[in-house]
């Protein structure tokens, strides 16, 4: 197989100063005798051929550019390029041409842009001929100047030459005069002619000529002719635009004239590189990267002059937050801020901390808390989008004014509970907002965010990950949560049951709810993984996973997905104390009921299912295997596709094997009495495996299924869609489906589910290897184990007692029959 680093395209200039490709081909350096030197020779990768064979010479000037392209001139008008597929083989070509050049590899060109018999010839000139003679500036020259122009592109001297030809000259003015007699005399030619020459002054990138196109004199005359594009039939109107349609709207009158001609001049050359050029070829990228710099550096001007305007910005806040403000004024504030905010990402990392800590100190942070809650959606949108810069820049400001906050406010007007609502109640059918705002969330409960940004003390970290993490637990979880719990609730379930329904957990199946749903799902996923005993307590008090696993019934399988995900971090972290809870609430029990439900379908959510059954084996955790096999393997046995059910199985017997050997080698056995005892202890042991102290429960600031009043108006809006949703919810099986009775309850969080222990069959089985008729299966879906299966340690009774909860099995078919 060929070394696709060395892979490259060959490409030369052609005359119209485009770019052909020459051939696919592999690129070496070697020397050939015939040059006499180090070469760079390319063969075609199709027949072997040779597509370029150059000689690397001491004071050619070689140009590295996008990490993958080299470009050098070997004559006048014949230039090269090689485009590599690899940024590992440009790296080596251009170190052997450094290397034969004596250059640093780390220089983007070898040489200066002047070759030395130009440079010579250059030397030997007089001063004045240092220039380029221009044609007089004439309607019939145009063309000539339109020639030259063009064909000074490829040379960086010849560029030098007529950029200091047009400058000295006052040349551009003379230019843009005659623009305005061809435009009176609707000379289409000349203005075609005019549209190349004032391209290609652009593209000769020098600064000292922008300031001339870009003044307010000649600005609109510049726009004017890159309007007459000559390929295109009938000339743009960006002229119309700039001077009617695009408005400059003062929020605060500017009494600094220079600033608001700067302010003038960045919006319409911004325009000009964004919307009248055409796109840079890759070979082009360089020719507007002063253009690109002088809009950098306009920004960087504008955004000084404000914030040191403290009388300005002061003014800006105070009408912001009173509320006599009319919403159209509020509007264009908030829109002012949010492109201020946008300008400020131009400010070296120190000057933007000093812009930030002044908007910080004037007030951002609570003027953003109250449009946040505004209705139009537009000023919602612009605060959000502030809300998202100033996260970026420092979530430690963030929090500490939420906290501090706290102190003083009721929790539902506190700056994150009131995104958290924003992010709950965003209209769009897409939840393009709320998509935004939960990875702003994510940003402010993330440790290792806080760990980043501590550096004043070592320990600073923690301090502000303990106090913040415990506001936001005490404060804010009810809020996030209160879609879940009242979507999943016992008396939401009976009012979505559909009647002669198998199932008496159906969820609601609203799609923008089922999003919103798998947000918040995606969200507490995140701080299983990352907030260990806070998330743990609350899941706990809260019974969270039993209602999660409720959306395993929903008819969008993302949803499900995201609720089996949300389970499959809690069982990846291993945790003993996670394990007795999922096995007291009998908690597998709607996992295996979506998988049966799955039937023979080999999709996502068959996989993921899987996957976790798998997890559980190869870790070998001994609780959940015991309770996985002691309660559901006769219904899973049929499951020969894969080996992981049985392997689970093979695991419970090893297990059972070694402790019975253990107890039958111990002379001083105890009885049954004592053996009970051991466990009992060993369940209510305290979880310290990793010296940290499970806190105290979360506070109950709010009932279970109380949540905010924002939400519950927003749902309502929705209660004629939903009405008619659920006309026509799926039903997950046809003909009585096998389903366990899963109950929800809350109170089965802190011990075994003994009130609803049922057993029941599955109409179609997962995929069995043969095809045939299964054995007959009958789940024990209760949730109290013996002692030994809860432990799965200690010791394994005969099994006799269970073959006979079996006497009446259901038969169920193997997958493909």
């Amino acid at each position: 197989m060929s070394d696709t680093r060395r892979r490259v395209k060959v490409y030369t200039l052609n005359e119209d100063r485009q770019w052909d490709d020459r051939g696919t081909g592999h690129v070496s350096s070697t020397y050939v005798e015939r040059l006499k030197g180090m070469s760079l020779l390319v063969r075609a990768e199709s027949d072997g051929s040779l597509l370029l064979e150059s000689k690397i010479n001491a004071n050619t000037a070689y140009q590295k550019q996008q990490d993958t392209l080299i470009v050098w001139s070997e004559a006048e008008n014949y230039d090269l390029a090689l485009s590599f597929q690899e940024k590992a083989g440009c790296d080596e070509i251009w170190e052997k041409i450094c290397q034969v050049q004596g250059k640093d590899p780390s220089v983007e060109v070898t040489q200066d842009l002047i070759d030395e018999s130009e440079e010579d010839r250059f030397e030997e000139m007089p001063e004045t001929s240092h220039l380029i003679d221009l044609p007089t500036c004439e309607l019939d020259k145009l063309e000539e100047i339109a020639d030259l122009v063009t064909s000074v592109l490829s040379s960086p001297i010849r560029r030098e030459k007529l950029a200091l030809a047009l400058e000295n000259e006052g040349y551009i003015k003379k230019l843009l005069q005659l623009f305005q007699t061809c435009e009176n005399l609707d000379n289409s030619e000349g203005l075609h002619h005019l549209y190349e020459i004032i391209r290609g002054i652009l593209f000769l990138n020098k600064a000292t000529l922008f300031e001339v196109m870009f003044s307010d004199e000649c600005i609109m005359d510049v726009v004017g002719c890159l309007e007459y594009d000559p390929a295109i039939a009938q000339p743009k109107s960006h002229r119309e635009f700039l001077t009617k349609t695009a408005k400059f709207k003062e929020v605060i009158p500017i009494t600094d004239s220079e600033l608001r001609q700067k302010i003038h001049q960045t919006y319409r050359v911004q325009y000009i590189q964004d919307i009248i050029l055409p796109t840079p070829s890759v070979f082009e990228e360089n020719f507007l990267s002063t253009l690109t710099s002088f809009i950098f550096f306009n920004k960087v001007e504008i955004v000084s002059m404000l914030q040191e305007d403290e009388k300005f910005l002061s003014e800006v806040f105070a009408q912001l937050t009173d509320e006599a403000t009319d919403d159209d004024k509020r509007r264009e504030l908030v829109n002012f801020f949010k492109e201020f905010c946008a300008f400020s990402q131009t400010l070296q990392p120190q000057s933007r901390d000093a812009f930030f800590k002044t908007l910080a100190n004037l007030g951002i942070l609570p003027a953003l808390e109250i449009v946040m809650g505004m209705d139009d959606l537009q000023v919602r949108c612009a605060a959000t989008d502030i809300f998202s810069y100033l996260v970026e820049f420092s979530p430690s400001m963030v929090r500490d004014f939420v906290m501090q906050e706290a102190q003083q406010s009721d929790d539902d007007i506190l700056l994150i509970n009131v995104v958290i609502e924003q992010m709950i109640c965003d209209a769009d059918p897409e939840l393009g907002g709320a998509v935004q705002l939960m990875g702003l969330l994510r940003t402010l409960i993330d440790p290792e965010n806080m760990l980043a940004t501590a550096n004043v003390r070592k320990c600073k970290w923690k301090t502000e990950k303990s106090e913040f993490l415990n506001f936001f637990y005490n404060h804010s979880m009810h809020v996030l949560t209160a879609p879940l719990l009242a979507n999943t609730s016992e008396d939401k379930v009976e009012k979505d049951a559909v009647i002669g329904s198998d199932s008496s957990t159906i969820c609601p199946d609203n799609f923008q709810t089922a999003q919103l749903l798998a947000l918040i799902l995606e969200l507490l996923t995140f701080c299983v993984e990352h907030h260990t005993y806070h998330i743990k307590n609350y899941i706990m008090n809260k019974d969270l996973l039993r209602r999660v696993l409720i959306l395993m019934n929903s008819k969008h399988t993302f949803l499900a997905l995201c609720a089996l995900r949300f389970m499959r971090r809690i069982i990846g972290l291993k945790d003993e104390f996670y394990n007795r809870y999922i096995i007291k609430g009998n908690l597998f029990e709607p996992v295996i009921n979506a998988l049966l439900d799955n039937g023979t379908r080999y999709n996502l959510l068959n996989s993921a299912i899987i996957e976790l059954f798998e997890f559980i084996r190869v870790e070998d955790i001994k609780s959940l295997t015991v309770h996985i096999v002691d309660n559901f393997y006769k219904s899973l046995e049929t499951i020969e596709y894969v080996q992981t059910f049985k392997g689970l199985q093979t695991k419970y017997e090893q297990e059972k094997d070694r402790q019975n050997q253990k107890l039958n080698s111990n002379r001083f056995r105890r009885d049954a009495r004592a053996l009970e005892d051991d466990e009992d202890m060993w369940f209510n042991e305290d979880e310290d495996e990793e010296g940290e102290a499970v806190v105290s429960p979360v506070e109950k600031s709010k009932s279970e299924d109380e949540f905010p009043e924002s939400y519950e108006k927003f749902m309502e809006t929705k209660k004629a869609k939903e009405s008619e949703d659920k006309e026509n919810l799926p039903k997950r099986t046809t003909g009585g489906g096998f389903k366990f009775t899963f109950s929800h309850s809350g109170s089965t969080a802190n011990g075994a589910n003994n009130s609803h222990n049922k057993s029941v069959a599955a109409q179609t089985p997962p995929a069995g290897s043969n095809g045939s008729a299964s054995k007959n299966a009958n789940l024990n879906a209760t949730s109290t184990t013996p002692k030994g299966s809860l432990v799965g340690l200690v010791d394994y009774p005969d099994d006799d007692d269970d073959e006979e909860e079996d006497t009446s099995p259901r038969k169920r078919p193997r997958l493909g029959s």
